[in-house]
């Protein structure tokens, strides 16, 4: 059965050198392409395809259109696929790609395209309901979950995460007491304890509070 394609990409040469490459792929069949995301939404509504694959950005504003397309696709049509291409090896896209499920959904860094097989395989994995990760994509994912796993954060109590988190957002001393219900000395006694576990002391260049919201937004 053939799998038919809607393919989202603003750049002329990028659309006909993919076009031709999965042309010579047997059961796959680009039925339709578009250059920016009214007109791929426009597309896929008329054609119900099996699988969109679209650039992750592309007009009007170039940033996040292909995985704002993938989202309103699992509300609108949860039975099209996407395969979104990017140049961007960022975890972040990824995760937010597949955060309400990765069924039927596939994320892949461009250079893939040059090996067809790449680029085949995650059109059939995604069209038959299954998902694929890009392997740079996992590695990352692997290395950040290892240091998460060796953090000093994990240390920390609870309140204690929860009390850096609210640092980290920039609430004052005061702030975080009035929205949990405690005293003010109670939150610096907190406070105190995350700087004694994360072994931060002053300098006279960066304080402690915010070597603390460093710590918590790169774990």
């Amino acid at each position: 059965m053939t799998i038919r394609v809607v393919f989202g990409e603003d750049s002329y040469l990028a659309r006909e050198g993919t076009r031709r490459l999965l042309d010579e792929e047997e059961g796959i069949e680009i039925v339709s392409t578009c250059s920016d995301l009214d007109s791929l939404r426009m597309t896929v509504d008329e054609v119900r395809p099996d699988v969109v694959l679209a650039d992750i950005s592309m007009p009007p504003t170039h940033t996040d259109e292909g995985i704002r397309l993938a989202a309103e696709l699992r509300e609108s049509h949860p039975e099209i696929g996407v395969v979104i291409l990017s140049q961007y090896a960022e975890p972040i896209y990824a995760t937010k790609l597949m955060e309400e499920s990765s069924d039927r959904r596939a994320y892949l860094l461009k250079e893939r395209v040059h090996y067809r097989s790449d680029l085949t395989r995650a059109l059939r994995e995604v069209a038959a309901g299954r998902s694929v990760v890009d392997p740079r994509i996992v590695e990352l994912l692997l290395a950040a979950q290892q240091r998460r796993r060796d953090s000093r954060l994990d240390s920390l109590t609870p309140r204690e995460l929860e009390i850096l988190g609210l640092v980290a957002e920039g609430w004052s001393n005061g702030a975080i007491a009035d929205h949990l219900v405690i005293t003010r000395r109670a939150v610096e006694r907190h406070i105190n304890s995350i700087f004694g576990k994360l072994e931060l002391g002053d300098s006279e260049n960066i304080s402690r509070r915010v070597k603390a919201t460093l710590m918590w937004l790169s774990a």
